[in-house]
């Protein structure tokens, strides 16, 4: 099988997902297509392989990861591979991409926005059946708001990810020490502190850099005055200098839980 290879229960756990029921109203059309291609490969739930040799990440949606080194795998990582693979089975290996304004990520990997040649939409059945959650990376924010409505759809269900601790708004204070990865973090801004590029909201054990550059996509929020506020985030934990840092991209990532 061109697509992957899954047997046994794990595709019974696959079909489960892929024929949990549509949102009604929600469908994420495509509004172009830019490219058809043969897929030859799943790596995981959001990154596949072409068949020329050009690895795929779908925009708008983070799936669970495949353990490396040693470490296991995440939650319903096995899950929305098969059910990718299954969707890719049934759709003859051929997806039609819609690329975004950014076409390459720092690993080289084509950004596009992949649907089945019935016109489904990848990340849409991916975020509504719980086997990723969304994430808007500017500049490619094309359709981040119908994605929006697919995630609350699982989310509302307490469907496969969102069943999980780090998807459903990790108090800041509970937070690993060795945590990385993609988090749902909740806290309150306890001080603000700027710098030449950036500015910094501490929760508790985690930092949030808000880059000056990405300050333009949050129309009228005045970063100084935002201690005391209580959030809820999502991205990417990093380390440096001892710190836990998330990057805070766009206000997509952001739901604030009191009023501003």
């Amino acid at each position: 099988m061109a697509a992957g290879r899954i047997t046994g229960a794990l595709l019974a756990g696959a079909l489960l997902f892929a024929l949990a029921p549509a949102a009604a109203g929600v469908t994420c059309p495509a509004d172009r297509i830019d490219r058809r291609a043969a897929v030859a490969w799943v790596n995981d739930g959001d990154t596949v392989e072409l068949a020329d040799g050009t690895r795929v990440r779908l925009v708008g949606v983070n799936a669970p990861e495949f353990g490396r080194d040693g470490a296991p795998d995440q939650p319903f990582a096995a899950d929305a591979r098969a059910a990718l693979v299954s969707w890719l089975e049934a759709a003859g290996e051929r997806l039609h991409l819609r690329l975004d304004a950014e076409r390459r990520d720092d690993y080289g990997r084509l950004l596009a926005h992949a649907f089945l040649p019935d016109g489904r939409s990848v990340s849409r059945l991916l975020l509504e059946r719980g086997l990723a959650a969304r994430v808007t990376v500017p500049p490619n924010t094309w359709h981040h708001a119908c994605y929006a409505r697919a995630e609350r759809v699982a989310r509302a269900a307490g469907r496969g990810v969102w069943t999980l601790p780090r998807f459903a708004g990790l108090p800041a204070p509970q937070l690993p020490p060795d945590a990385g990865g993609f988090y749902i973090i909740e806290g309150t801004i306890e001080r603000v502190g700027e710098s030449r590029y950036a500015w910094w909201l501490v929760l508790d054990s985690l930092t949030l850099r808000l880059h000056k550059r990405d300050q333009r996509h949050f129309e009228g929020l005045e970063p100084a005055a935002l201690a005391g506020r209580s959030l809820r985030v999502r991205g990417w934990i990093y380390r440096a200098h001892g710190q836990a840092r998330m990057n805070l991209r766009h206000p997509a990532a952001v739901e604030w839980l009191e009023p501003g």
